[in-house]
């Protein structure tokens, strides 16, 4: 059964991407700890991320730190916290969030619920094609 994730890769299912190339996608967290949260994944469905192929992993990495630097400039926060978890969905995802402090990083909090107008500016904000 192919995860959300890969749902979206495929484009079966909408999401808020903020940058893509042939092997990742940065696609705002709908259900995000802080506005602004972004998620990391790989365009191969791959459960774990320690399944990743080293150099694949390594790409990602790379990748995400990327998204990082722009979101840090581009959002009020201290830094950009990483958490890889991998309970929530299978499929192998980095999760990018702007934090103020660790309680920002705690995924048992409540999530925010944002509208679809509130995803769309974040979106533009911290989109690619708008970076300066």
């Amino acid at each position: 059964m192919s995860s959300i994730f890969s749902k979206i890769v495929s484009g079966e299912i909408p999401s808020y991407t903020i940058e893509e190339n042939d092997q990742f996608m940065a696609l705002l967290d709908i259900n995000p700890l802080v506005e602004g949260h972004v998620l990391v994944i790989p365009k191969i469905e791959v459960d774990r991320i320690y399944d990743l192929e080293d150099s694949l992993l390594e790409d990602m990495i790379v990748f995400a730190k990327r998204v990082s630097l722009r979101m840090e400039k581009l959002i009020a926060c201290k830094r950009i916290g990483w958490s890889v978890i991998g309970l929530e969905v299978p499929h192998a995802h980095i999760h990018l969030v702007p934090i103020n402090s660790a309680d920002d990083l705690n995924f048992t909090r409540t999530k925010l619920v944002l509208g679809s107008s509130e995803l769309k500016s974040m979106q533009e904000k911290l989109s690619l094609s708008n970076t300066p």
